[in-house]
């Protein structure tokens, strides 16, 4: 990332996109609790119906009509491991 982050207000809110792993294309409303982005995510999800903790890093950011959309990429190194659906053979 080559931008500085802006500076938030406690409490102000941002939009997380994920990239890659269970949650790719998804989306979560966070709220800066120390005047940023948080730098890493862990986020608790079910894959094949078992939880698994997987984690996000900060890629980069845009502001979007007053709103910033802050990019994470999945971070298998860091990840519970999880069984992707195209190795689950019948179990899909």
């Amino acid at each position: 990332m080559t931008d500085a982050q802006p500076t938030l207000s406690h409490g102000d809110e941002y939009i997380a996109i994920y990239s890659g792993g269970p949650n790719d294309g998804r989306t979560d409303t966070r709220i800066s609790t120390d005047g940023g982005f948080d730098t890493e995510i862990t986020v608790l999800t079910a894959v094949g119906g078992k939880e698994t903790l997987t984690d996000y890093t900060l890629v980069d950011f845009t502001e979007v009509g007053g709103t910033y959309h802050v990019n994470y990429t999945f971070d298998a190194k860091d990840s519970e491991p999880f069984d992707a659906p195209e190795d689950r053979g019948d179990r899909q």
